[in-house]
């Protein structure tokens, strides 16, 4: 076990992290920009731990392929628990979730919840039905947004406002799936559920057909039409977010769910090359969703306790295969 180091310099963290997240999400970076500096600063300290844990866990180094270490998911529940008992190791990814959690009252459950997604990772596991995919789908993004939600200022016990945060998580990740589900399967990893394959008479067993891309498709398709349907729950919570708040989370809203939306649009032809959002099309959801956020009611003047104790995580409402552990 590490033991625990003086806390560093804060700037120095926040410059690290704002590295961290333009190399890691162009996308997440570019949104991050609308926020107001304190929230932008959390944002970007929460993500650094967040993308450490999808890395590692992936055997990748900021998205690209890296050495994958035997343990990795054990030693990252070790070191992300010595954190949350006030003993953050002297690692910067972990010391950057130190900082957010002693700004922000997240509750630790998210926390957990999310490294409970990528144990599921390494066991293998693949989704019987709908359920289970949104399932997963709340450990690996939803929670991240309930604790983004937070950072923004949302109170912990506000589930109702949680809930949609979790909802656009679940959106983005499953135009994540879509667009990924060749990759994926180069991988050995299958999100489509097991009774989605057997509708179109495809053995789960033997896995999605990544060489038929009319197949590939159909599926995207429907993911995508999942994901609108979340994103669509999603906005129902936009209001209660202080101004530039709202305009980070629709500016993300449109960019990410364009990315499931042209895979959906470009059918068969959506794996000739990876599908990317332009910096002129992203400029141009900027500006719209400005607009939109100016006829949007917020939050502001909200007064929230920085250190609350929930009375039951957003995340409950998802629970299934992972949520029984």
């Amino acid at each position: 076990m590490v033991s625990a180091a003086p806390p560093p310099d804060r700037a120095e963290l926040v410059a690290t992290a704002s590295r961290t997240i333009r190399d890691g999400s162009r996308s997440f970076h570019a949104a991050s920009q609308l926020f107001d500096r304190t929230t932008r600063e959390r944002a970007w300290l929460l993500y650094s731990w967040c993308r450490h844990c999808d890395d590692v866990c992936d055997g990748q180094d900021l998205g690209h392929r890296a050495e994958q270490r035997p343990q990795a998911l054990e030693d990252i529940e070790a070191l992300t628990r010595d954190t949350l008992a006030g003993a953050p190791p002297d690692i910067f990814f972990y010391q950057a979730l130190a900082a957010v959690l002693d700004e922000c009252a997240i509750p630790h459950r998210f926390l957990t919840d999310h490294l409970a997604g990528f144990a599921l990772d390494t066991e293998g596991w693949r989704p019987q039905d709908e359920r289970d995919l949104v399932t997963y789908c709340y450990h690996v993004a939803g929670a991240v947004g309930c604790m983004m939600a937070v950072v923004m200022g949302v109170d912990p016990r506000d589930e109702d406002t949680l809930e949609s945060a979790s909802a656009l998580g679940i959106s983005f990740q499953l135009s994540n799936i879509a667009r990924d589900l060749k990759e994926d399967r180069a991988a050995g990893r299958c999100y489509v559920p097991a009774s989605w394959l057997r509708e179109y008479s495809v053995d789960p067993a033997a896995g999605l057909p990544a060489d038929d891309p009319d197949m590939l498709a159909v599926i995207a398709a429907r993911l995508v039409r999942l994901a609108d349907q979340h994103e669509l729950k999603a906005r129902k919570g936009v209001p209660m977010l202080p101004f530039r708040s709202r305009w980070a989370v629709l500016a993300a809203a449109r960019i990410y769910g364009e990315i499931g939306r042209r895979v959906a649009a470009l059918g068969p032809a959506a794996w000739d090359k990876r599908v990317v959002i332009r910096r002129r099309v992203k400029l141009r959801f900027l500006l719209s969703s400005f607009v939109e956020t100016l006829r949007t009611g917020g939050g502001e003047g909200r007064s929230y306790p920085v250190r609350a104790e929930p009375v039951r995580s957003a995340g409950s409402r998802h629970q299934g295969v992972a949520g029984e552990r």
